[in-house]
């Protein structure tokens, strides 16, 4: 099949389709947006009454005088800050033995000792007890260590039992402290 159409026909075609497509997109997007305008006018009214009255109430209400409370109100008011206060005082110390115990302790250690744990037990029957747990290089530094904390104040009672020297090096030791 033979074209019969000139190339500078076949341009002049090709330009005019993308001008009508560009022409048709132009003019779908105006209606596009001309709906959408039409259609969100409602909604946009509607949101500026209800801010004109919220304004006009929240104006009224700050005309208003405040009732002054009465004592009943002032009695728990009064209450609810003293149990506010005693929560807030209660949290604010929780920790301070436990800050205060591990601090000793660290104070304390010496450099070729591993402490892998230390728990806190406060009981009726035994009262409070700390033990420690942990690994140390030989008996000799394991020793220095309990001197040491038997020498700290904070500590009435330092228990290390025998059976932690048993190993001559790489010892894994068990300490039981009461604190002062």
């Amino acid at each position: 099949m033979i074209n019969l159409i000139p190339n500078e026909e076949k341009k002049r075609m090709v330009k005019d389709f993308y001008l009508r497509f560009v022409t048709m997109f132009f003019v779908m997007l105006s209606v596009s947006v001309l709906i959408a305008s039409a259609l969100i006018l409602p909604s946009y009214f509607f949101s500026l009454i209800g801010k004109e009255t919220i304004d006009t109430k929240l104006k009224l209400q700050e005309n208003e005088a405040i009732p002054a409370p009465d004592q009943n109100t002032l009695m728990i008011i009064k209450d609810l800050e003293k149990k506010l206060s005693l929560i807030e005082n209660n949290a604010k110390d929780k920790y301070i033995f436990s800050t205060k115990v591990i601090n000793e302790i660290t104070l304390k250690k010496i450099p070729n000792i591993k402490i892998t744990e230390i728990s806190y037990q406060n009981s009726l029957q035994t009262g409070k007890k700390i033990s420690i747990s942990g690994r140390a290089s030989s008996r000799e530094i394991l020793l220095a260590f309990r001197r040491a904390l038997e020498d700290n104040a904070a500590f009435s009672k330092v228990n290390l039992p025998i059976s932690n020297f048993v190993k001559g090096s790489n010892i894994r030791f068990y300490l039981t402290l009461i604190p002062s």
